[in-house]
């Protein structure tokens, strides 16, 4: 279980960083690249054990921003107006199995929608877009950093990702945005500790467990 929090639609923003993009050998996008998770996807990152796959190959790791909505969307009503949270969250992947999908053109859910592959962390109060560009988010991998961020840096701004999804696919109470990951990512290995910063404030960790 997550928390109490029934998890709504889990939508994810491929290629929001230009250096993220850039550093996979992929082209920068010129609209937003949207995919999806199923809701079962969601595990909390509450520095507990997080088993995932071993036979599938490299899972990489991808920290990003994680916003959740409180409110229907209404016509002229700005996006921090009924965004009610945010939170960190790893975005995992089966990347060799994600590069295989982009060869042959086909949807990406088999290595971005496996179970435990949309972990979130401790859910803390939005303080709006302005706000948010002035801090930095960091990950740390047994005790170095290894990613860091800051939505200045965003192609797409979270307003414009908001509208954008609302617009194309709808969004309501409970659906949550992973909303692009920085540079720095990386595979996992067993036995890896994970912590996840907003500035100098824990959101969240983990222990990875690959296999059984």
């Amino acid at each position: 279980m997550t928390d109490s929090l029934k998890i709504g639609n889990i939508y994810c923003v491929g290629r929001n960083f230009r250096l993220h993009a850039l550093e996979l050998g992929n082209e920068v996008p010129s609209e937003p690249l949207i995919f999806m998770k199923p809701s079962h996807a969601a595990a909390l990152l509450d520095d507990s054990e997080l088993q995932l796959p071993d036979d599938k190959g490299e899972i990489h790791y991808e920290l990003e921003i994680v916003i959740r909505v409180g409110d229907r969307y209404a016509p002229g009503l700005q996006p921090d107006r009924y965004i009610e949270a945010m939170t960190l969250g790893l975005d995992l992947t089966l990347r060799d199995i994600q590069s295989g999908l982009k060869a042959k053109g086909l949807p990406w859910l088999p290595a971005k929608g496996f179970k435990q592959s949309a972990t979130l962390g401790r859910w803390i109060e939005y303080p709006g877009e302005a706000a948010l560009a002035e801090q930095e988010f960091t990950l740390v991998r047994n005790g170095q950093e290894v990613q860091r961020g800051c939505t200045k840096d965003m192609l797409l701004s979270i307003g414009q990702l908001v509208q954008y999804i609302e617009e194309q696919y709808g969004l309501g109470p409970g659906d949550i945005i992973f909303t692009g990951t920085p540079a720095g990512v990386g595979a996992l290995c067993d036995k890896d500790k994970f912590e996840a910063y907003w500035g100098g404030q824990k959101l969240g960790g983990c222990v990875i467990k690959l296999g059984g």
